[in-house]
């Protein structure tokens, strides 16, 4: 029983020692202390052997490597070079470290002892060459991708390529380097799970210089359909409205990107257009087919989208004179205070300081002046509201909401004008104004109609297409 209990001793005796040791080679590594690492490695010639055996998560060359001790890491190299290949916690090797933190020199001493880590994935399915693209570390992409060009075909475990990465992450430098470097239209033209591919992705982001780096500069397909059925016109109509949609349209529509409904008719017009010939060359077929695709036809729903700068600021001039209008009626404001008499009787017309003369005067009047300029405002503001909302403007149903609100904010401005117009002017001049501003109004009035009833016959909005 007493030797039972010493050798217990004894080993516990051992495990503290070791934990120290450990513990001290932890520290050598935070410090990056080559000395203090062969001081231990003399008193212990098994310290690392132990380390590996262990399956310690952070091994001392995890630890260097995160914090870029080039030296310490050597040293470790030289006398445990499979410490190259352990993982930790995260299934990241000490490559996937230092390209992160983008310590070259250190990559490339781990590159000489073992290309393969290369491939190595994390607990996210990313390699090395992954997480250098996410940083941008340009360096370490060139390293990786000379030392094993094959890594750039290696996926995540969510079906993405190193491109769909550089994308996301807004890498526009290693995006450029990337594409650069495989010439691979293939790899271009990658698909994820959801079914984006990397023109997908950059459209959604509204990342203009990448969208123009990949139209003007690689063989992007531009109207290749997501897993949603969409292309990337679709996607830019789908997102969220802001000033860059204008931008990114005309160089999408520049590349010949087409919507999934305006490729199904062109598939159709093709197919019509092809069947009675059957004999004709196939050379001829693919040339007709593109002059097709070139030249879809727009419609006429597509003004508003190309007016939409035009029709704010009308809708805003015509607040801003309506909210003018509000504040300084026609005959202004009373300036001063009238209750009393000289004789501080009560006057049979008081009125109040601020208060529209107008309205003291011809009520009527005043009150169809307010309710036309009110109508007026409210509708000039619904046109703003409807455009900054983000909603889906240029289908039939908010065209035609915007035209009438519009068409109603016009007329009653115009209303507006000729009641202060009319009030305001003397009485013996009133009849031929009357008759000149009377006139004048009618044939505006007129020329709306004219231009608003076209407009909805164009867009067929007859009540069915609304409902």
């Amino acid at each position: 029983m007493r030797l039972m209990n010493l050798l217990d001793s004894e080993k516990e005796k051992e495990k503290q020692r070791e934990d120290i040791m450990e513990k001290k080679l932890h520290e050598a590594a935070m410090k990056g202390s080559v000395t203090s690492l062969l001081e231990l490695l003399q008193e212990d010639p098994l310290l690392l052997d132990r380390i590996i055996a262990a399956c310690i998560t952070d091994t001392p060359l995890h630890i260097a490597a995160m914090l870029g001790h080039v030296d310490f890491a050597k040293e470790i190299l030289s006398r445990r070079p499979e410490l190259a290949s352990e993982s930790d916690s995260n299934g990241s090797s000490p490559l996937h470290l230092a390209s992160a933190k983008g310590y070259e020199v250190l990559v490339k001493e781990l590159l000489l002892i073992d290309p393969e880590i290369c491939i190595s994935r994390d607990q996210d399915g990313r390699t090395p060459l992954h997480i250098a693209a996410i940083k941008g570390r340009l360096a370490i992409l060139s390293e990786l991708i000379r030392a094993k060009p094959e890594t750039t075909r290696v996926l995540t475990d969510q079906g993405e390529t190193i491109l769909h990465l550089c994308v996301k992450h807004n890498r526009l430098a290693s995006l450029k380097l990337l594409v650069g470097s495989i010439q691979n239209d293939k790899l271009l033209n990658w698909k994820d799970q959801d079914g984006n591919t990397i023109l997908h992705l950059a459209v959604a982001r509204k990342q203009i210089e990448t969208i123009q780096f990949l139209l003007t500069t690689t063989r992007v397909e531009v109207n290749f359909l997501n897993a949603n059925g969409s292309t990337v016109l679709d996607v830019l109509r789908q997102s969220s409205r802001d000033l860059r949609d204008m931008e990114i349209e005309e160089s999408l529509r520049g590349a010949r990107a087409l919507r999934a409904k305006d490729m199904h008719s062109v598939s159709r017009n093709y197919v019509q257009t092809q069947v009675p010939h059957m004999k004709q060359p196939l050379a001829s077929q693919k040339s007709s087919l593109k002059l097709q695709v070139k030249t879809p036809k727009h419609k006429h729903t597509d003004w508003l989208g190309r007016k939409r700068s035009a029709l704010m600021v009308v809708a805003s001039l015509i607040a801003t004179v309506a909210f003018q209008a509000g504040l300084a009626p026609p005959g202004g404001v009373w300036q001063d205070e009238l209750t009393q008499d000289a004789i501080s009787n009560s006057t049979e017309k008081p009125h109040h300081v601020g208060m529209s003369v107008m309205a003291y005067n011809i009520p009527a009047a005043y009150g169809q002046f307010m309710i036309f300029n009110t109508v007026a405002f409210l509708a000039s503001l619904s046109i703003i509201l409807l455009l900054v909302s983000g909603l889906p403007l240029k289908r039939r149903r908010w065209m035609w909401i915007q035209m009438v609100i519009m068409w109603i904010a016009i007329t009653a401005q115009a209303l507006t004008y000729f009641i202060s117009l009319i009030h305001m002017t003397p009485n013996h001049v009133e009849g031929t104004l009357y008759q000149v501003t009377k006139i004048s109004v009618l044939l505006c009035h007129g020329f709306e109609m004219r231009l608003f009833c076209p407009s909805l016959s164009c867009a067929n909005l007859s009540v069915g297409n609304l409902a």
